[in-house]
């Protein structure tokens, strides 16, 4: 299997929404943001399948080496043999990946966040930095398309954050900050105990509207003459705005299932984007 096919095939498996954006790219740019994924992927899989810490920190400690050896032009990994020839045609830096490494690490050194601020920089490495190569890759022109990277990418993980709150629990993790649990008189064990309330629901709905306020502030930032590069940026919007929605129709039962959308209306929204040049609603 060549790097490039090991790549497709670990974006392809994730059942991302992230993937159903990279399929409309050119090739190039395609081959360059599903490496960038796949490295994504494969440094939050030493995290999430890795039982013992110490053991995981061991394997992020080689990544970091992988990705200096990948930037002298030795890497060894399918994954940074596929991302390394796109690195200076895109102006993908060293520390941005090192820092997507540091936001993987988090997980390993806290399971809780005591307010939005440190969660807030646990996003910013583990998703707005994503969202800041992405969009590079996409054909980024101005600096301010990074504001919008960045804002987006928050926006996408604090709805993950939100969809997840039950599984997250089961494995001991909340990342819902500790002073908006004691707003709203929810407690640790609530969630760990998997007990729904009209209180939870007002929080899950809180957080679901500071979500809402990063998709907008990302659209207002994105300038007009990187419209149409980003596109892939506002598919994946599309496909997440919308699945927010999902979950606060359903009433945020988030402890007792994990709401999803399926692949063909993934499909379908990522490809109405695309053709319609214009920001998702929120």
């Amino acid at each position: 299997m060549t790097p490039e096919a090991y790549c497709q095939d670990k974006a392809a498996r994730s059942g991302s929404s992230f993937y159903y954006s990279f399929r409309f790219l050119p090739p190039a740019r395609r081959a360059a943001i599903t490496a960038l994924y796949a490295f994504c992927r494969e440094v939050d899989d030493v995290v999430d399948e890795e039982r013992e810490p110490s053991v995981a920190r061991v394997k992020l400690q080689w990544w970091r080496a992988e990705v200096s050896r990948m930037y002298d032009g030795q890497a060894s990994h399918p994954v940074t043999r596929a991302l390394g020839p796109h690195l200076a045609a895109y102006g993908l830096e060293q520390a941005r990946l090192l820092e997507i490494i540091d936001g993987m690490e988090m997980d390993l050194d806290r399971d809780r966040y005591p307010d939005f601020e440190t969660l807030a920089l646990y996003c910013h490495r583990v998703a707005g930095v994503v969202g800041l190569l992405a969009a590079r890759i996409f054909g980024a022109s101005l600096p301010q398309t990074d504001v919008f990277a960045e804002r987006l990418g928050l926006a996408f993980q604090l709805t993950n954050i939100i969809r997840d709150v039950g599984e997250d629990a089961r494995r001991g993790r909340i990342y819902l900050p500790r002073e908006d649990l004691e707003a709203h008189r929810v407690t640790e064990q609530d969630l760990l105990d998997a007990r729904p309330s009209p209180e939870l629901v007002e929080l899950l709905r809180f957080e679901a509207q500071r979500a809402r306020t990063c998709y907008r502030e990302a659209f207002a930032a994105l300038p007009e003459a990187d419209l149409r590069s980003q596109r892939p940026s506002l598919m994946m919007a599309a496909i997440y705005a919308r699945l927010l929605d999902e979950i606060e129709r359903d009433g945020f039962r988030v402890l007792e299932r994990r709401i999803a959308l399926t692949p063909i209306r993934k499909l379908w929204l990522a490809w109405r984007t695309w053709w319609q040049s214009r920001l998702p609603r929120i």
